[in-house]
């Protein structure tokens, strides 16, 4: 394989860690004690040139742990009702298996060595999954256990912007506040957003140094 191949791959552009953007909803800020609501993932992919590319969407409602605390103003800001049976919702641990299948191929995939959370003011979805990685008792964490990326520190930067919703204006990417705080969504702008940033520096010949 060529040079220029090589710099291409996915798994040398992020010191072979294989970049997933999460979103999670939540019944408060309480990691520990408060629900996990709703997560939506999106794996990215580079292609031949090099550009940072969204590939793969799974996205799941979740049924609040047994004894958990449910805020009610943070309900009415994510406009859940997690008790709805319309939902479909599944239990944390059906939910991140699903998740962790497909990270764990995508590492496989692109010979990276471990996944890293991509996310907008990251800790907090950092905290509310590894929260539920410990309750549901999964062994193998396809994750970094500490090192994530976060768009808004990123997006502060790069753009003057912390906020998801400004942050995508500024980087030219539509954004609809009335379909904000849905997981599904949100990881979706996320994900453009983070693209948008990466192959930004690459157009102004950030990478390869």
């Amino acid at each position: 394989m060529n040079k220029n191949k090589i710099k291409n791959l996915l798994n040398q552009r992020f010191r072979s860690f294989y970049p997933v953007v999460i979103d999670i909803e939540t019944s408060g800020f309480d990691a520990k004690n408060n629900a996990l609501l709703e997560i939506a993932v999106i794996t990215l992919k580079m292609d031949s040139l090099g550009w940072l590319r969204t590939e793969k969407t799974i996205h799941f409602h979740i049924h609040p742990f047994s004894g958990s605390c449910i805020d009610p103003n943070s309900l009415i800001f994510n406009k859940i009702d997690p008790f709805n049976p319309l939902r479909k919702a599944i239990s944390e641990k059906k939910a991140l298996k699903k998740i962790f299948d497909l990270v764990n191929k995508g590492i496989k995939e692109e010979k990276c060595s471990k996944g890293i959370i991509v996310a907008h003011n990251a800790m907090f979805d950092y905290n509310f999954l590894m929260a539920a990685i410990e309750r549901t008792g999964i062994k193998k964490n396809p994750f970094h256990p500490f090192v994530t990326f976060d768009t808004a520190a990123l997006s502060g930067l790069i753009l003057g912007q912390t906020v998801l919703a400004k942050a995508c204006k500024k980087a030219g990417l539509c954004f609809d506040n009335s379909q904000a705080h849905s997981a599904l969504y949100d990881t979706i702008k996320t994900a453009n957003l983070f693209c948008e940033l990466v192959n930004r520096l690459k157009k102004l010949g950030g990478w390869p140094l």
